[in-house]
């Protein structure tokens, strides 16, 4: 049996850029990416705690320490800069292995940087 399970997860990094003129995506610092366990094109959820809107998309690579969080193309309608979001992406696995498996969970500061 397979099972859904959070395998990363940026919490709480605010909204730096919202670009509706792109084609879609989310840009994500690419230390951000790399911390988090996270690739370019990968699927992820995005929940904006300022207005509860859930969402989904997949991520393109941003400038590396560079504290970007863009929403592109009609991402960009269901959020504000400054909003503050939550990204997470998620895994299949088999029942078994998923009881050991341990998800990747960071916590930026206010500008988007590691603590």
């Amino acid at each position: 049996m397979q099972i859904e399970l959070l395998k990363s997860k940026i919490h709480q990094v605010t909204v730096t850029e919202a670009n509706l003129q792109y084609v879609g995506s989310i840009t994500i610092d690419e230390t951000l990416m790399n911390a988090a366990n996270l690739i370019e094109n990968e699927k992820v959820q995005v929940l904006d705690i300022n207005n509860g809107e859930r969402f989904e998309t997949y991520v393109i690579k941003g400038a590396k320490d560079s504290g970007v969080i863009c929403l592109n193309g009609p991402a960009a309608r269901r959020v504000q800069v400054g909003d503050v979001v939550v990204i997470i992406s998620y895994c299949s696995m088999d029942f078994e292995e998923a009881k050991k498996f341990k998800p990747t969970v960071i916590f930026p500061d206010k500008n988007n940087h590691l603590k």
